[in-house]
C-alpha cells in the first residue's frame, strides 16, 4: 500500500538523478521520463519530485496496464511509433519492481 508508494517513488527519484549524474547531465536535460508502468499516482509523484514537467513523462498504463518488466519497452515503443520520441532525445528509462530491486538507463534515442 502506502509504503511501497513511498518506497518506489523514493527509489525512482534516486536512480533519476544518480543516472543523469553520471551522464554529466540535470533532470533538465532529459527530453522524456519512462518510468515503469506501475500506475499513475506513482508516475506523477516520482516526475513532480524530480521537478519534470507533466509534459515530459511518458504514461502509457492507462493502456498496457502494470505489465511488469515489459511497461517499459511497451512505452517506448508506442512514443517511438507515435513519433513522439525522436532521433537525439535524452530519454530516462527507470524501473522498480519485484524484489524492491531497481534501476535506470539514459539513451539518446
Amino acid at each position: 500500500g502506502n509504503q511501497v508508494f513511498k518506497f518506489a517513488v523514493k527509489v525512482l527519484d534516486e536512480v533519476a538523478r544518480e543516472t543523469v549524474a553520471a551522464a554529466g547531465m540535470t533532470i533538465g536535460d532529459l527530453d522524456w521520463l519512462i518510468p515503469h508502468q506501475a500506475n499513475l499516482r506513482i508516475l506523477e509523484a516520482t516526475a513532480r519530485k524530480l521537478g519534470l514537467p507533466r509534459e515530459r513523462l511518458v504514461v502509457t498504463v492507462e493502456r498496457h496496464g502494470n505489465t511488469s518488466a515489459a511497461s517499459v519497452p511497451l512505452a517506448l515503443d508506442e512514443y517511438l511509433r507515435a513519433g513522439k520520441i525522436r532521433a537525439g532525445h535524452r530519454v530516462l528509462m527507470e524501473g522498480v519492481g519485484g524484489g524492491f530491486t531497481w534501476g535506470a538507463v539514459l539513451a539518446t534515442m
